[in-house]
C-alpha cells in the first residue's frame, strides 16, 4: 500500500520494511523488537515508532474505493488474509509500543 503513497517514498526501504515487521508483531502479539532484529536491521525500535504509527494510520483511514486489486490479492488464503486483519487502535498501538 506504501508504493502508492507519496508519502512513504522519502523512507528508506530498509525503515519501511522494519516498521512493517514491527507493526505485524505487534498486531499479532509475537513480541516486540529484540536485540537481534535491531542488530541485524540497524534499527532501535524507538526509531521506527513514528513510521509505525503513520503506517497503521494508513491502514485504519484507506480509502475502500481506491487499491481494490491489491486488497482482493492479500484476502486470499494463500497470502493469510492479511488484507482482513484489522488494524490496531490508536491508543493501544502506542501503549505496546512503549512497553
Amino acid at each position: 500500500m506504501t508504493l502508492q503513497e507519496y508519502d512513504y517514498a522519502r523512507e528508506r526501504p530498509s525503515k519501511l520494511a522494519a516498521s512493517c515487521l514491527l507493526l505485524a508483531l505487534t498486531m499479532k502479539n509475537l513480541g516486540g523488537w529484540t536485540p537481534t532484529l535491531e542488530y541485524y536491521s540497524g534499527y532501535r525500535s524507538q526509531d521506527l515508532h513514528p513510521l509505525v504509527k503513520r503506517l497503521n494510520f494508513l491502514l485504519t483511514y484507506q480509502p475502500h474505493d481506491k487499491l481494490k486489486a491489491v486488497r482482493t490479492k492479500y484476502s486470499h488464503r494463500v497470502f493469510f488474509e492479511v488484507a482482513k486483519t484489522t488494524p490496531m487502535d490508536m491508543l493501544k498501538l502506542e501503549e505496546k509500543l512503549k512497553s
